[in-house]
């Protein structure tokens, strides 16, 4: 058979070239990636309980000096010694329990120590972890995370910090491991005594010490993943709104830089906007007890838990500019929209290897289309999800590799979504879908999870067969497509460019009149006298007519 290609095909064929040039190479993994990424014997024998992070900033000389005490569970016997991770040039003075020193050896940015061999199953025991030091500075924050330094147009120090991807051991000592996360958190951050410190969760007290510093503690109670937790110092302002959700009364609080208050009130509407839209399609925000946040940062913005960040200019869009091409990127604040999606998808839920970070982003780039569904209705989000897709690069699988901390392709925002997108199509029920994104947040409540759980669970929940889509776009690099002729009042068609079991449905249009294909990687006859295909624009696949 003679394959006619359309342009669109032309695009995608030159791009799946590349793409297995570059699907071929296999990264290299070190001895330090290992220890990050894996659930080693020094880790898996204790569950983190609480953390207390106790720590001086001094913005002059950019060190950090302070303890974390790390409280946890003993879960098994295997082995007393206690992976806890640093990353250079922080140093790691000394480790106490009980009151007594315990030995450790460095090796790269892991420490191992020496806990006391009398622990027992079940009992609840804690070390205290003192370092020092200058933390890595932010290259580009948030993507090559550390510490910001930075200085406000008056000149006030605005530092901040930002670590997914190179990790919260950055700045600060803890079991770096996205599967364990701590019940709870306290945060005494002491800046000078003309900065404020906002952090993660509620503000319990502030201290003056005298000494010109001042002490901010702030108090997560509920779980918190590592890279979630943060610091921000600057000369801040503060207004609050109170936001009647499903839940109850939900406190707002913003946190700006002084000079840009009357902005901020301005911008910052998008956030009520954006609780009331993602409560109605997720449930409810995931942290009533520590209250909602956004604070002003020096870089474009980041989803920490309760304290999510942002630095987008105060304008709409993504630093001004629509994403989407489509005019209706320009209706909201990205970064309000964006990192606040990831309370439901990233702090309520929480990928256990960042292998799966697409759990994270895939379905907060498809909270965007929500956004817009339910305050401009379903033809908006519609045309933002196909304006999305002339970004996505199909580069190579969007799950990552397990065990060393690497991160699929960053195809899981546009591509992941308009995976989603295309989903929902499949299922047919607009009620029943919005019943699964909240039932996803309902069943994985705070919790740590797998690709295969939420897979599952969307499996089973819809009653639809999409193991081989979940195959298709989470394992698989290529766009499928639907090729198909005509012949005897026939319309012959089946999947190509798939993976060997994908079967998913797809809307067609063949003369304009509405029909379900079922294809195959095989070929399949269906009735129709038509002589025109089109597929439905709200499934993510390509198309071609082959000549018999």
């Amino acid at each position: 058979m003679k394959k006619i290609f359309v342009l669109l095909v032309l695009i995608l064929s030159a791009g799946d070239y590349v793409s297995a040039q570059l699907f071929g190479r296999q990264p290299e993994f070190t001895r330090q990636d290992t220890l990050r990424g894996t659930i080693t014997a020094e880790r898996s024998w204790w569950d983190v309980t609480y953390y207390h992070l106790d720590m001086k900033v001094d913005t002059e000389d950019s060190t950090f000096t302070g303890t974390n005490t790390i409280q946890y569970r003993v879960d098994s016997l295997t082995t007393p010694m206690m992976q806890i991770d640093l990353q250079q040039p922080l140093e790691i003075s000394k480790i106490t329990q009980d009151g007594k020193a315990l030995s450790f050896e460095r090796e790269g940015n892991v420490f191992f120590a020496e806990t006391s061999s009398n622990q027992k199953i079940g009992e609840v025991n804690e070390v205290v972890v003192h370092f020092s030091g200058k933390p890595k500075k932010a290259v580009r924050a948030p993507w090559d995370g550390g510490i910001s330094w930075t200085r406000d147009k008056n000149g006030n120090p605005f530092v901040a910090s930002s670590n997914q991807g190179i990790g919260a051991s950055i700045w600060w000592p803890n079991k770096d491991h996205a599967y364990d996360e701590p019940d709870s958190m306290l945060m005494s951050i002491t800046v000078r005594d003309d900065l404020m410190n906002v952090s993660n969760g509620r503000l319990r007290k502030e201290t003056d010490n005298n000494d010109g510093t001042k002490t901010w503690q702030w108090f997560v109670s509920n779980p918190i993943n590592n890279y979630g937790v943060n610091i921000n110092i600057g000369d801040y302002v503060h207004f609050e709104q109170i936001f009647d959700g499903e839940k109850g009364e939900l406190d707002m609080d913003f946190y700006v830089l002084s000079y840009n208050l009357e902005k901020a009130v301005k911008q910052f509407a998008d956030a009520p906007r954006t609780i009331e839209a993602f409560e109605h399609w997720f449930g409810p925000y995931p942290f009533y007890e520590d209250s909602y946040k956004l604070v002003e940062a020096p870089y474009l913005g980041m989803e920490h838990q309760s304290s999510v960040t942002y630095g987008n200019g105060y304008e709409n869009g993504y630093l001004g500019r629509d994403l989407s091409s489509s005019g209706w990127g320009l209706k909201f604040d990205f970064i309000i929209v964006h990192e606040t999606g990831h309370e439901w998808f990233a702090n309520n839920i929480t990928y256990k290897d960042v292998a799966d970070m697409w759990i994270h982003e895939s379905f907060t780039h498809y909270s965007e289309y929500l956004f817009l569904e339910y305050h401009f209705g379903k033809q908006a989000a519609r045309e933002y999800a196909r304006g999305v897709r002339l970004s996505v690069q199909n580069d190579r699988p969007i799950i990552g590799i397990y065990n060393v901390n690497y991160e699929g392709s960053s195809d899981m925002y546009y591509k992941g979504g308009n995976m989603l997108h295309t989903i929902r199509q499949v299922i047919g029920d607009d009620e029943l879908w919005r019943e699964i994104l909240r039932g996803l947040n309902k069943e994985f409540y705070h919790q740590t999870v797998t690709t295969e759980e939420i897979e599952n669970y969307i499996i089973e929940k819809s009653g639809k067969d999409l193991k081989s889509v979940f195959d298709q776009y989470l394992r698989d690099y290529r766009v499928p497509i639907l090729e198909y002729f005509f012949r005897d009042n026939n319309v012959v068609y089946r999947w190509n460019n798939a993976v060997s079991n994908f079967n998913m449905p797809v809307k067609v249009y063949i003369d304009g009149k509405e029909m379900m294909l079922q294809p195959t990687t095989n070929w399949k006859v269906s009735p129709s006298s038509g002589k025109e295909l089109q597929v439905d624009i709200d499934y993510y696949v390509g198309s071609f007519k082959v000549q018999n």
